[in-house]
């Protein structure tokens, strides 16, 4: 079971900016609400931001780094419903408590609003309205491709649509991929064993589809093949 978060630190939404992100793509001054609409909160690696069951008081957007949703089954298994990368919001719950657990990934940096002050922003700040809507509607329907992924797709098309979707909202390049979470977190995501995502990799980079300098780094080689994988 995940334990709960002890502590998080606060950090200046302008020394969020001049820092950037670490592990995702920058985020634009303009998608960073006004401090006075959220608290800035830091989280170190698997540091928990909410626990499934939990009053679901807040909502939160990524600033930087990586955030993981995930639910725990009743035999055990751990599904990871989704990877909320810079300018995604998560946490968007219509009942009075969270249905996952949040945690970090890595060093991950959000921003947190009550849940009581949305209609008052909303209402007062049209920026910050549209940035919701927009972020509510990305998640659908990354939540509706997740559903279709899960139930219709084999493993190596799997992997091929997950590596085509983290390039381009990581960097906004589909040429290349740094990826932030293990390879357990990408089994636990796809529904995979670890052993046939490391054997799907390996038969990419045997049919010189990828490139895999190293464990964390994979050069797309070939993304017309991907694309086909993923059609």
């Amino acid at each position: 079971m995940h334990t709960m978060a002890t502590a998080h630190t606060a950090t200046p939404a302008a020394a969020i900016i001049a820092r950037g992100p670490q592990t995702a793509r920058p985020v634009p001054a303009a998608d960073i609400a006004a401090p006075t609409a959220g608290s800035v909160r830091s989280y170190t690696k698997d540091e928990e931001i909410f626990s499934e069951g939990d009053r679901a008081a807040y909502l939160y957007k990524v600033v930087s780094g990586v955030v993981r949703t995930s639910k725990l089954l009743s035999d055990g298994r751990r599904q990871i419903d989704a990877f909320h990368l810079a300018g995604d919001i998560f946490g968007i719950e219509t009942g009075d408590e969270y249905r996952f657990s949040a945690e970090a990934v890595g060093d991950a940096v959000v921003i947190a609003y009550r849940r009581c002050s949305l209609e008052t922003l909303a209402a007062t700040d049209t920026q910050f309205a549209q940035q919701f809507v927009r972020g509510m509607m990305r998640s659908l329907e990354r939540a509706q491709e997740h559903m279709l992924l899960l139930g219709r797709k084999t493993a190596l098309e799997k992997i091929a649509t997950f590596l085509i979707d983290l390039a381009e909202r990581a960097s906004g390049d589909d040429g290349a991929v740094d990826l932030p979470m293990s390879r357990a977190d990408i089994a636990d995501h796809l529904g995979l064993t670890i052993e046939t995502v490391s054997r799907s990799l390996t038969q990419l980079e045997r049919d010189a589809v990828i490139k895999l300098p190293s464990t964390r780094h994979i050069v797309l080689s070939d993304k017309a093949a991907l694309r086909r994988l993923n059609a």
